[in-house]
């Protein structure tokens, strides 16, 4: 063989296997597939089940142990405090550990919550609670950041819509269905019902193998330091704005989960009454479809400003008519629902395309503390209104917060948000 041609095959030998093993060639390396907008859906669909089997069952047990509408306000004041400080932690975890265990952390804490709040104790309903905000706080934050790598922000509008669409069958059964292990098998049924669900969104979670990013990012050499979180957060009014929304549709929630079943129950309906109402409240989420379609055609602001709108005028009559007549209070409770639902099908919008890409672990760390905060104020709030007035006032102090969210948002939303 001529020296030429054997030195020329030397050669491309040595080359081939350079270009094998070369860190120049991302080719060579696996990738996980791109998450969908299905598959954050299906995860979210599985989450909503195992927190709302037991939201209306919380709200009641509560009431079982203290037998006072003002000492459960004090109960979740006292869990949201330790949970949004929890909450503010999650973007420094986030950038000491893969995302993915964050996730996972969450599903677990679902899992022990079930623990301590099927002790039927006062010590295990507070640690209970505390659980499961903090646990939902990382599957929010991490399934935030999760939309925020791989889904487009012009595809927002339909896929925020979609998952809380999606989500309506959970909402919808959840509530209804943990009153009803309540009441029929005791305190343990509807928490182990929850673990439950808590198991199999791990596992479907690990199933999906979702990236923590679309490409593979060297890590930030400085540790998220909380409160320049904050005060980086504040100085920009889109994310002001954005958090005012989200916490305004949060209070009502918060509210209508925890107050409107033991309004049911101070009027005679009973527990059941309760968990129907709040399943029926739910089942509005199927319009959240409907609304981000309504948003494409008239925009964001328009939405969302008279939603709330609409929202204040239902809760706010739903408080003035109050126990004497349930039936009515709930049917105006129930429009309350439908107005929220508005909300909660593009209220994200704004933040999601306000955010800028290089501090969204840390911008979304403190977003997610409308959720903290609206279980933290308004509760705080109640326990001192109710000391003085009956468990309606707290609808009308609702209606008047939201008549100003509405206006808030007409005037500042951008028009072709």
């Amino acid at each position: 063989m001529p020296a030429g041609i054997l030195c020329r095959a030397v050669w491309l030998i040595f080359k081939a296997r350079e270009m094998a093993f070369s860190a120049r060639y991302p080719i060579w390396l696996p990738t996980a597939p791109r998450p969908t907008a299905a598959a954050f859906t299906l995860l979210f669909v599985i989450e909503s089940l195992a927190r709302a089997s037991v939201a209306t069952v919380i709200a009641l047990q509560a009431y079982d142990l203290l037998q006072s509408g003002q000492k459960v306000s004090q109960v979740y004041t006292a869990v949201a405090i330790g949970s949004l400080l929890g909450t503010l932690l999650i973007p420094l975890l986030i950038q000491k550990t893969a995302r993915r265990f964050i996730y996972s952390f969450g599903g677990l804490a679902l899992i022990l919550a079930a623990l301590a709040l099927a002790s039927y104790t006062l010590e295990g309903q507070v640690a209970g609670m505390f659980l499961r905000v903090f646990g939902a706080a990382c599957l929010n934050v991490t399934t935030s950041l999760y939309i925020l790598d791989h889904i487009r922000k012009t595809d927002y509008v339909r896929v925020e819509p979609m998952r809380m669409t999606f989500a309506t069958f959970s909402w919808t059964i959840g509530p209804s269905l943990g009153v009803w292990l309540y009441t029929t098998y005791g305190v343990w049924a509807p928490h182990a019902f929850t673990a439950v669900c808590a198991i199999v969104l791990l596992a479907v979670f690990w199933y999906l193998r979702l990236s923590d990013n679309t490409a593979i990012r060297p890590g930030k050499a400085r540790a998220a330091n909380p409160l320049r979180s904050i005060r980086r957060f504040v100085t920009q009014p889109r994310l002001r704005l954005a958090w005012m929304i989200a916490f305004g549709r949060s209070c009502f929630w918060v509210t209508f989960f925890v107050y409107a079943p033991i309004l049911m129950v101070q009027s005679g309906l009973g527990k059941q009454a309760g968990g129907f109402l709040i399943s029926a409240g739910n089942l509005m989420l199927v319009a959240a479809f409907f609304f981000g379609k309504l948003a494409q055609r008239v925009g964001v602001r328009k939405v969302i400003a008279l939603a709330f709108l609409a929202m204040a005028g239902f809760t706010a009559s739903g408080g003035l008519v109050g126990v004497n007549h349930p039936y009515i209070t709930a049917a105006l409770l129930l429009g309350g629902s439908l107005a929220a639902t508005a909300v909660d099908g593009v209220g994200s919008i704004p933040f999601l395309r306000a955010v800028h890409s290089h501090e969204r672990a840390e911008m979304t760390g403190v977003y997610r503390t409308y959720l903290d905060l609206s279980e933290l104020l308004p509760t705080a709030l109640y326990s001192i209104v109710l000391l003085y007035a009956p468990l309606s006032a707290v609808f009308l102090l609702l209606g008047a917060w939201a008549l100003v969210c509405g206006f808030v948002a007409w005037r500042y939303l951008p028009a072709r948000l």
